[in-house]
């Protein structure tokens, strides 16, 4: 009989679906993932589990209000997984994780790297997870980054498994090829003109969209060219941010509202460069997606596994987090030089290309079948 192997995310995620659906035609192990909910009030995704091609669980919940607890309670059935990879920065997580190990299954966390300015360092919390992170089995992570955090911890080398985070390159680059006539009645749509840096994610103050705004505020005021700025999502902060653009008396701002996956692919085509101003994102999953649209990066480096997706001077630049005139140095550059700017393109592509969900799902089969095989474990 095959292991049972579960992964429990908090929710269905488009980019773990895709990953799951992948790791579902694995022949070594039975898959299965579980969620803790189906949709989160600050998410908007589309969830279609028509499209999902393996089994999977909505736990239930205990108590009410904005954050219920997730239960394990498969846990409780007459036979337990014999792997249970989850996340680890909740009480669900842990106790599931707990009783995980009293029904002799092996453990192992999903781990990324976390910054100070998204995450409050309180004591109590660095040493628990300094006693329960090395107690597990493993931890899978997406890069060195990642493994580097969970050195800090305690967790052994020979624990740390890399499980690369992936995007779909082909969807993402079909989608993303549309026609002149079709990139122009987007922009017309939108009112934008010359060249025009994209920012795509929440509009919440952790990701830095303030300093983005002040940038191109800055860039507008010192640059006779024509510039736009597009901004797609949407976040507690929308207002403050509009009023931001207002304050700073910018022009060709478009806020374009949130956007399902489908969609996105000719709004990053509609652009010409992608502006990641985050203050603290364990990876950025947008940064990716934005390179395989054929879109140079402007990132900041407070994000994981950043060094090995964007190289500075070729796909794109590299600055510190909350530092406008950082950000407006890289954004005028590529509006003065569009030669350097359709060579970053070709760079962002090339950089991204070949990656697709069957690369996770071979990655965590591998670290699967090693965590399974460990007479320690």
């Amino acid at each position: 009989m095959k292991p049972r192997v579960v992964y429990w995310n908090n929710m269905p995620t488009p980019y773990m679906v895709e990953r799951f659906n992948a790791a579902a035609s694995n022949r070594n192990f039975d898959f299965e993932a579980w969620f803790s909910t189906r949709v989160a009030a600050h998410r908007t995704w589309n969830v279609d589990e028509s499209t999902w091609r393996f089994r999977y669980r909505y736990l239930p919940s205990i108590g009410r209000g904005e954050h219920p607890l997730a239960f394990p309670a498969p846990l409780l059935g007459s036979e337990a997984p014999d792997l249970v990879v989850s996340l680890y920065a909740s009480t669900a997580f842990l106790f599931g994780w707990r009783l995980a190990r009293l029904r002799g299954a092996r453990t192992a966390f999903w781990a990324e790297v976390t910054f100070d300015s998204w995450v409050r360092r309180r004591r109590w919390k660095e040493t628990l997870k300094k006693i329960v992170l090395p107690r597990a089995d493993a931890i899978l992570t997406a890069g060195r980054d990642g493994a580097d955090f969970v050195k800090r911890y305690g967790v052994p080398d020979d624990r740390i498994f890399i499980v690369p985070h992936v995007i779909d390159f082909e969807r993402y680059a079909q989608a993303s090829a549309i026609t002149p006539g079709e990139r122009q009645r987007i922009r017309d749509r939108l009112g934008l003109h010359g060249t025009t840096f994209v920012y795509v994610g929440r509009l919440w103050r952790g990701k830095g969209v303030a300093y983005l705004i002040d940038a191109f505020a800055s860039l507008q005021r010192t640059t006779t060219a024509e510039v736009s700025l597009l901004l797609v999502g949407d976040g507690p902060d929308e207002e403050w941010l509009r009023t931001r653009c207002e304050e700073e008396r910018t022009d060709n701002v478009a806020f374009a509202g949130f956007h399902q996956a489908d969609t996105l692919p000719a709004l990053f085509a509609a652009g010409d460069v992608f502006v990641f101003p985050t203050l603290g994102d364990p990876f950025g999953m947008v940064v990716p997606e934005a390179m395989a649209c054929g879109l140079p990066v402007i990132s900041t480096s407070a994000a994981g596994e950043l060094h090995d997706r964007v190289i500075d001077c070729v796909n794109g630049f590299v600055v510190a987090p909350a530092d406008s005139a950082a950000l407006v140095a890289p954004m005028r550059r590529l509006v003065d030089d569009p030669e350097l700017l359709r060579a970053m393109s070709d760079a962002a592509r090339r950089t991204v290309e070949g990656q697709r969900p069957e690369v996770w799902a071979e990655a965590f089969d591998h670290a699967v079948t090693s965590i399974l095989a460990r007479s320690d474990a």
